[in-house]
């Protein structure tokens, strides 16, 4: 075989190795910070109920009497089996809650707010690059101000401007598409303006570079030059922040479903943790992990894609 490809394949098996790590990791964590979490799952299963013999039978049915790690054990071989137990409140099995509808809903949501934030992060990273204007340091000062914003203010005052002043978008009304619109920019600026800064900064880094002198002795344009030579530069830094602003999509989908009244994972998540029902808990954690660790690896292996120089550093 191929040195190179060698080199290659080994790279990528080495990183997958590491994912499944950390999803193990991911998993005992989130076991844990359950276990030890204040409630008790019983007590929410019984509701009203205070007899003694229903809470042992509980207990039993659902292996809560076992020692805890017994039951770190059962749940590591149920989810090597594929199976995520069934909720201590719905009774109904976690498989269907989470990645049922509920994920369809948050996964559009998530989706729309991603494609915002990936048509708006480079469109003003390559407009303000190099730039020292009033318009330039304005959304700058703009951009900072979103990403240290909490999401619940952002939407809320999004709501209240475009829902409640102006009345164009609704909140509850309206068509699947017209409800979408708000929750999903709420989701997609901060991430979008926290994109936008490191692209920027990485296009004027490579506009500093003695090949950029050259294109502009040549009589490029400044617009052109962003988008043919500066914003390739910035794609490895903006791709080392993608894990990040996946990771903001799944949990900022927790905050943004309550704002705005919207079903999801987020919402099934915040009755699981009332609720202590635990191995709904558990599941969500897992689909975060993995959906996390996923996009790492896709874009630790597109790194050789955007960085030819990766390529042969590996080889």
């Amino acid at each position: 075989m191929n040195p190179h490809r060698r080199s290659m394949i080994g790279r990528i098996a080495g990183v997958v190795l590491s994912a499944v790590a950390m999803m193990w990791a991911a998993v005992t964590l989130a076991f844990l910070a359950v276990h030890i979490a204040p409630g008790d799952p019983v007590t929410a299963i019984m509701g009203e109920s205070s007899d003694p013999a229903l809470r042992a039978r509980i207990e039993q049915d659902w292996g809560l009497d076992r020692p805890l790690l017994v039951q770190y054990g059962r749940h590591l071989g149920r989810l090597l089996h594929g199976d995520l137990g069934y909720s201590y409140v719905r009774g109904e099995p976690v498989t269907d809650i989470v990645f049922g509808e509920q994920l369809g809903s948050s996964a559009q949501l998530a989706g729309f707010a991603l494609l915002l934030a990936v048509i708006l992060a480079p469109l003003l990273a390559v407009l303000t690059a190099g730039r020292r204007d009033v318009l330039s340091r304005s959304i700058t000062t703009a951009e900072i101000v979103v990403a240290s914003a909490p999401p619940f203010w952002t939407g809320l005052l999004l709501i209240w401007i475009f829902a409640f002043t102006l009345k164009v978008l609704p909140v509850t009304a309206g068509n699947e598409f017209q409800r979408l619109i708000l929750p999903a920019v709420t989701l997609a600026l901060p991430i979008a303006a926290v994109l936008s800064q490191v692209m920027r900064e990485g296009i004027e880094r490579a506009l500093e570079q003695p090949f950029a002198l050259t294109a502009r002795s040549r009589g490029i344009g400044a617009i052109r030059l962003r988008l043919r030579h500066g914003l390739r530069h910035s794609l490895i830094p903006a791709a080392t922040l993608a894990g990040w602003a996946v990771s903001g999509l799944l949990t900022g989908t927790v905050v943004i479903e309550e704002v705005f009244g919207r079903s999801g994972v987020g919402r099934a998540t915040v009755e699981a943790v009332g609720y202590s029902d635990v191995p709904v808990v558990l599941g969500v954690a897992l689909l975060s992990a993995a959906v996390y660790l996923i996009v790492t690896v896709v874009v630790d292996i597109a790194y050789l894609w955007i960085d030819p120089r990766l390529q042969e550093a590996s080889a």
